[in-house]
């Protein structure tokens, strides 16, 4: 089975139906107008840049990714795997972050992660191929399941902008934890990762975060 990946008029009819559904969706959108619809590349590169992005801000693993794609003439798991590891850390690498790359790297190159194949199988089944491998949590695999992959029902409860946002929303006396704000997005399947979009919207853009 192939799970079609979700397109940009997916993604607007999504953004409707959410805000006849939910007032608080609802009240965000009419203040804020409708999040950039994004996407990446799937593949290694795509990989890579969430690793740099975990719990660092975005503008800061970009950086580091520009100047490593600028390292290379292609990013491919060959051409990371020929740098090494005083180079990475001059253009930013941590020791930790280098380390998870090389192994992501090495397993893709042994074929025992083949990241070709993830479109074909269930959102579970791609979270649990990717977090086999050292460096990749739920929260790397989520991203890459959303943005790559472009699943419809994602909800990356690790990712703290979305808990902060939640919990502004909806009015929650404490920030909820990973499993809690599993259970609060159960109210937005199928389109949890549109409603997820709509919340870092709101947490881009609200000046009391």
């Amino acid at each position: 089975m192939i799970f079609k990946p979700m397109t940009k008029p997916v993604f607007k009819t999504a953004l409707n139906i959410l805000k006849k559904q939910d007032p608080d969706i609802a009240r965000i959108l009419s203040k804020l107008g409708p999040p950039e619809w994004r996407k990446r590349q799937y593949g290694f590169p795509t990989l890579v840049r969430i690793i740099l992005e975990q719990q660092v801000s975005l503008a800061s693993g970009q950086g580091v990714f520009n100047r490593l794609k600028q390292s290379v003439t292609q990013l491919t798991p060959g051409s990371f795997l020929g740098l090494n590891a005083e180079h990475l850390r001059q253009i930013g690498f941590s020791r930790q972050k280098t380390r998870y790359c090389t192994i992501l790297a090495e397993e893709i190159k042994k074929k025992s992660l083949r990241l070709d194949d993830l479109g074909d199988i269930p959102d579970k089944e791609v979270q649990k191929e990717l977090t086999k491998i050292t460096g990749i949590g739920r929260w790397t695999a989520d991203i890459y399941l959303m943005e790559a992959l472009k699943r419809p029902d994602i909800w990356p409860a690790g990712d703290l902008a979305l808990a902060i946002a939640v919990q502004q929303i909806l009015k929650l006396k404490e920030r909820p934890k990973p499993e809690q704000l599993d259970q609060i997005g159960e109210k937005w399947k199928p389109w949890r990762s549109v409603a997820a979009r709509v919340f870092w919207h709101y947490y881009l853009n609200n000046d009391s975060t």
